[in-house]
């Protein structure tokens, strides 16, 4: 029932689409991470086959019940051509669902090689174009150009890496340089993109939800993915108050916790269903 063409509609930008599909569908955003040890705990095979049965549940209990969905493609890429396809096929799933879909591949390079991602993830016509992408600004966020305004030519969003959920990040997104850290330069030049746009921008940053992360992100203007909610460690309270005064939209993501709940379909969505709700009771 998946393998629906994608109906790619140009038009509305993905600020506009964002706000009007967590309006709707709330702003949980739920982690599609088939790895290995997930397949099995819901007895499917460690291979193509497996994968797209994986998928096939996953779009059934989250197309038009969550505002936002994203997809790994780490795990995906680890089968190969085939897995890759299916990938290709669990984002047209989506597609027009009212749900929207967020790739997790955290691209970034330079010049034409930053051209070439661009156009597998984020031009009109991408065979991989999600509604929106994860990008890696740690060649320079002016290394971005060539995507961001890919996305915005069609309609798609990005997520640039900002202070992440691992303690790895810290001595790289911590660092200082006139006076203020990498990660705080990502958010403003995420900022920058987005002065003007209405209601929100298109360029969002990726802040784990984990720590407090000691980010002035008053002036962004856009969209924050909160990966590390349930099976990290952060709960809704901990969202509501690490994000509290942002000037955009916060996705907090969950993955392991919601797909513990399958295979069953029911039980999936209902995972998802409860932790949508109270992410949005604990809000001020």
């Amino acid at each position: 029932m998946w393998l629906r063409s994608a109906g790619w509609v140009v038009g509305d930008a993905f600020g506009l689409r964002l706000r009007a599909a967590t309006s709707a569908l709330g702003a949980l955003c739920v982690g599609i991470d088939p790895h290995p040890a997930l397949l099995a705990e819901w007895g499917l095979t460690d291979d193509v086959d497996g994968l797209a049965r994986f998928c096939d549940g996953c779009v059934q209990a989250f197309a038009g019940q969550v505002g936002v969905v994203k997809p790994q493609s780490a795990f995906f890429e680890r089968h190969g051509s085939g897995g890759v396809a299916v990938l290709e096929r669990l984002l047209a799933a989506f597609a027009g669902s009212g749900t929207l879909t967020l790739l997790d591949a955290k691209r970034g390079d330079i010049g034409s090689t930053m051209d070439g991602y661009a156009d597998a993830y984020l031009a009109l016509g991408a065979p991989l174009g999600a509604d929106a992408v994860t990008l890696s600004p740690y060649l320079g966020f002016g290394s971005l150009a060539p995507a961001l305004d890919a996305a915005a030519d069609a309609g798609r969003g990005a997520f640039a890496l900002a202070r992440t959920s691992n303690p790895e990040g810290t001595e790289v997104q911590l660092a200082t340089l006139a006076g203020r850290s990498v990660a705080q330069s990502v958010v403003d030049g995420a900022a920058a993109r987005n002065a003007g746009a209405s209601p929100i921008g298109d360029v969002g940053v990726v802040v784990g939800a984990t720590h407090d992360h000691g980010l002035d992100l008053s002036a962004l203007h856009g969209p924050v993915l909160a990966p590390g909610v349930g099976a990290q460690g952060a709960g809704p309270a901990d969202v509501a108050r690490r994000f509290a005064g942002v000037d955009g939209i916060v996705l907090p993501a969950a993955a392991r916790s919601v797909l513990a709940a399958g295979p069953d379909v029911g039980a999936l969505r209902c995972a998802a269903q409860r932790l949508r709700d109270e992410i949005a009771a604990a809000r001020p």
